[in-house]
């Protein structure tokens, strides 16, 4: 028996995303891997306008305010909240697009 065909049956892969979009789609991912901040994100989404202030997500993640800021502005470098200052106080509101985008980034195109 003889194989003609060298090649496999699959089509061949192609880049479906830059260098520079892989780059920034990890950087989201990498915010996400972390329970805490997936737990913030989840009580802002769930506060009064879908926002929060940092003085209310202390509390329900256990952690001191310079920790939880810590996390904020992880997540506000990923791209997935926006900050606005009131005053003494960060309020936090989830950016929509940038969780559409983290959610589509991996599906097939």
């Amino acid at each position: 028996m003889t194989i003609e065909s060298t090649s496999c049956c699959v089509p061949p892969i192609t880049p479906s995303m830059t260098v520079e979009d892989a780059e920034r789609v990890a950087r989201v991912f990498k915010a996400l891997g972390d329970p805490t901040r997936v737990r913030l994100l989840s009580l802002i989404a769930a506060g009064a306008g879908g926002e929060a202030c940092i003085c209310d997500l202390t509390e329900p993640v256990g952690l001191s305010q310079g920790t939880v800021s810590h996390h904020m502005k992880l997540l506000a470098e990923a791209g997935l909240v926006t900050r606005e200052q009131r005053g003494k106080w960060a309020y936090f509101a989830l950016n929509v697009d940038a969780m559409d985008a983290a959610a589509g980034a991996l599906r097939a195109v």
